[in-house]
């Protein structure tokens, strides 16, 4: 069992967000977790790297001392596995919206999507989608995007490593993607569609690493608080 002590000098937590979860849920959990364990007053508890709520995965949980550590953890490359959904496209470019667009997909072929996957491998320029909580004039994106207002989002510079089209059943396409920090793999789902002179938006989102941490040895916030912290679900 660990002390209060560990987690002031510092942990490292690997834990599994849940579906609609918002990263910040995640980590409030496992800090009020740990400060009515302990009956603590204030402790420091940071994650390095957001995740949608529509995402599940890997979250890495910095407590104490460790939350130093935050900005090296980020810039480690991280691998997702989920799906993307041709022929239609949404304004977040993923189910938080509706679909707002329809487009043919029947000239689709396997060897056109292998080929699309290929091009978008390396240095590449994306922009982020307006549903998305990077900051412009101090106010994050999708408040500008819920009001149906149109602001000009700069493209930037992410990498690629890999993209794998892991399994094609259109309109699905199952995908693993090892890519660099600031990636929104969101816009790569919306550019792939349009990539196929089509549209294209994300339905389902893991991620599976970060540098060499894996979702596999990851704990869910409930299972923290019962098995590490020795809490009761309910307590």
């Amino acid at each position: 069992m660990k002390t209060k002590e560990d987690f002031q000098n510092g942990q490292l937590l690997l834990i599994d967000k849940p579906l609609e979860w918002s990263s910040f849920q995640a980590v409030n959990s496992i800090k009020w977790g740990i400060r009515k364990k302990f009956d603590l007053k204030k402790i420091k508890v940071g994650h390095a790297g957001t995740l949608d709520p529509l995402a599940t995965g890997l979250l890495l949980v910095c407590t104490g001392k460790f939350t130093k550590k935050i900005s090296e953890l980020q810039g480690m490359p991280k691998e997702y596995t989920g799906t993307i959904v041709l022929g239609a496209s949404t304004p977040s470019y993923d189910l938080e919206t509706p679909i707002d667009q329809t487009f043919p997909i029947a000239h689709i072929t396997e060897a056109m999507i292998t080929q699309a996957a290929t091009s978008f491998t390396g240095e590449i320029t994306q922009t982020p989608p307006l549903f998305s909580a990077l900051k412009k004039e101090g106010k994050r994106l999708y408040t500008y995007a819920r009001k149906g207002m149109d602001v000009t989002v700069a493209p930037r510079k992410i990498t690629i490593h890999e993209f794998e089209v892991t399994s094609i059943n259109l309109p699905n396409v199952d995908f693993r993607v090892v890519c660099s920090k600031g990636t929104y793999i969101r816009s790569l789902a919306h550019d792939f569609g349009k990539k196929l002179a089509s549209g294209g938006h994300l339905s389902a989102l893991k991620r599976t690493k970060i540098g060499d941490y894996n979702v596999d040895n990851a704990v869910t916030p409930a299972y923290f608080q019962e098995k590490v912290l020795g809490k009761s679900p309910n307590s």
